[in-house]
C-alpha cells in the first residue's frame, strides 16, 4: 500500500479505546519520563545509553527484531518490557509510555514514528528523519497537529563547535555567504549487482519484521542486517543521508535555508540497487539574509572526496580534515571540520584569530562523552516541560527533504531537477515517482 494509506490506517488506530488520547506526554507518578526504544542495537544502543543517562528517565520498554540486541539491552535495563514488534509494543503499553525513541534502519523511521505519533507520543527519531520526501512532510504535519515534542538524532547539532559556527556566520564575520562546499570520503554506496540467492535466516533475527514495510526478498548474510543496508536504495539513503545530514546541519541552520530550487547530482547511471559510490551534488537555494542572491551548495562524497578546489585550499598548504564544510563569503571563509574541531576564519589566504567574547556560549568541551548526551537530554527536558528541542521535526523535515532531493537526483545523473516546494513536486515528472514509496503489509 502507499504511504498515504498507511497514514490513514495508523490514524484509525488512535481512535481505539485502549490508546491514550492525550497530545502531550504524561510522566510517571514519580515525575520520570517513561521511554520506549525501537531498535537497540548499533546506534540504537548509543541512543538508549544517552537517553537513559538522564536522571529523570525510566526505560520502560525495549523493542528489536534481533534477540541478541534485546538480550544485551535487557541486561542493562532488567525492569523494561521487551518486544520484537513495535506495533505490539505500542498497542499493549498504551498510556504506560510517554516518549518513543526510533533507532531503526532508515526505511522504518517513518512507519514506526508515525505509529507512535498517532498515539500522542513524543518522538526522538534518528537521522535522516525519513526514507521518502513525502514521509518527512507527513511527519512534520502530524507533529504540528498533535503539538508533540520531537527531535531528530543529529547530536552534533547541540555541540559547542557547531553552535559557535552558527553564531559567527550570522554575525556577518565573512559577509554574505555565496557558496558552501561540504564533503565526506565515506562510501555508503554500492555499484554492484543485486544480491543473488539466499542464506538461512539466523535464529536471532525476525527477518519479516526487519523488512517491515519494504518489499519482501530473501535474506542474505552480511548484506542487510546488521551490515550494508545504508548502501541499498530500498533501506538507506547513502552517504548523503548518513554523514550528509550531520555535515549539512550547521550551514543549513546558520544560513536559515529552506528547501532548494534546483538539484544536480554528478554520478554514475542508476542501477536500481545501490546508491552511487561517488556523488557531487549541487544545490541552488532561495537566498536568505545571510546569503548572496546566487548562493549555491556543493556536496562531495566517496573515496577521495573532496577533489582539489581553490575555495578549499587552506593556509600554508595544510591538509583538509577528512570531513567538513567550508563557508565561502564575500569577506573571507569559515572552515568547519567535522567534528569536535573549532571553526577557523580565513581571510586573504591566512588564518585570523577571532574574538568570540561577544557570544554567550559555555567554554568548549572536547569530550564526546560529555557533549554527546546534550542533544538527548534536551529532548527529555522538553518532554518534561523544561525548554525546547533545537532540531524538532519542523526543522528536521526541511533538512531531510533537502538531503533526499539530492538522493533522488542520483537517479538522474547530470540532469538538473527543478523543485516546486509549494506543490511538493518536480517540474520533471519522471522524478516524482521517487517522492513516495509502497508499503508492504507485514
Amino acid at each position: 500500500m502507499k504511504r498515504r494509506d498507511f497514514i490513514k490506517n495508523t490514524a484509525a488506530l488512535s481512535a481505539i479505546a485502549i490508546f491514550p488520547s492525550c497530545q502531550n506526554t504524561k510522566p510517571a507518578l514519580d515525575g520520570r519520563l517513561r521511554t520506549a526504544h525501537i531498535g537497540v542495537g548499533g546506534m540504537g544502543a548509543e541512543d538508549l545509553r544517552a537517553i537513559a543517562s538522564h536522571d529523570m528517565v525510566k526505560v520502560t520498554a525495549l523493542c528489536d527484531v534481533d534477540s541478541n540486541n534485546l538480550a544485551l539491552a535487557r541486561s542493562l535495563h532488567p525492569d523494561a518490557k521487551i518486544y520484537r514488534d513495535y506495533r505490539v509494543m505500542l498497542t499493549e503499553l498504551g498510556d504506560e509510555i510517554d516518549a518513543v525513541i526510533v533507532s531503526t534502519p532508515d526505511h522504518t523511521h517513518a512507519p514506526a514514528s508515525m505509529t507512535a505519533m498517532q498515539l500522542g507520543k513524543a518522538v526522538y527519531c534518528q537521522k535522516p528523519l525519513t526514507h521518502h520526501v513525502s514521509e518527512a512532510r507527513a511527519m512534520n504535519k502530524l507533529a504540528q497537529e498533535k503539538n508533540l515534542v520531537t527531535q531528530m538524532g543529529i547530536q552534533v547539532h547541540s555541540f559547542y563547535d557547531y553552535k559557535l559556527a552558527t553564531l559567527l556566520i550570522q554575525s556577518g564575520i565573512i559577509g554574505k555567504v555565496k557558496t558552501v562546499r561540504a564533503w565526506s570520503p565515506k562510501n555508503w554506496g554500492y555499484d554492484g549487482p543485486a544480491p543473488e540467492g539466499s542464506d538461512p535466516v539466523p535464529g536471532n533475527l525476525n527477518w519479516n519484521l526487519w523488512l517491515g514495510t519494504a518489499a519482501e526478498r530473501p535474506y542474505k548474510k552480511e548484506i542487510y542486517h546488521p551490515g550494508q543496508w545504508r548502501k541499498l536504495m530500498d533501506f538507506g539513503c547513502g552517504t548523503l543521508g548518513d554523514m550528509g545530514v550531520h555535515i549539512f546541519d550547521t550551514p543549513y541552520n546558520a544560513l536559515a535555508l529552506d528547501v532548494p530550487k534546483t538539484i544536480t547530482n554528478n554520478c554514475r547511471m542508476p542501477t536500481g540497487v545501490g546508491f552511487p559510490e561517488h556523488n557531487v551534488v549541487t544545490y541552488e537555494f532561495p537566498s536568505t539574509e545571510y546569503t548572496t542572491d546566487n548562493f549555491k551548495w556543493v556536496w562531495y562524497d566517496g573515496t577521495g572526496a573532496p577533489p582539489a578546489h581553490e575555495e578549499l585550499q587552506l593556509p600554508d598548504n595544510e591538509e583538509l580534515h577528512d570531513q567538513g564544510a567550508m563557508f565561502i563569503g564575500e569577506e573571507g571563509s569559515l572552515y568547519l571540520p567535522h567534528f569536535m574541531e573549532l571553526p577557523k576564519l580565513i581571510v586573504d589566504g591566512k588564518y585570523v584569530t577571532m574574538d568570540i567574547s561577544a557570544f554567550d556560549l559555555e567554554d568548549p568541551i572536547r569530550d564526546y562523552e560529555i557533549e554527546g548526551a546534550k542533544h538527548y537530554h534536551q529532548f527529555v527536558d522538553a518532554c518534561l516541560g523544561k525548554g525546547e528541542c533545537s532540531a524538532p521535526f519542523s526543522y528536521a523535515s526541511r533538512l531531510t527533504e533537502t538531503i533526499l532531493l539530492g538522493v533522488i537526483a542520483g537517479r538522474f545523473p547530470n540532469q538538473t531537477l527543478h523543485w516546486d516546494s509549494a506543490l511538493a513536486i518536480f517540474e520533471e515528472a519522471e522524478a516524482n515517482e521517487f517522492l513516495d514509496g509502497d508499503y508492504r503489509e507485514f
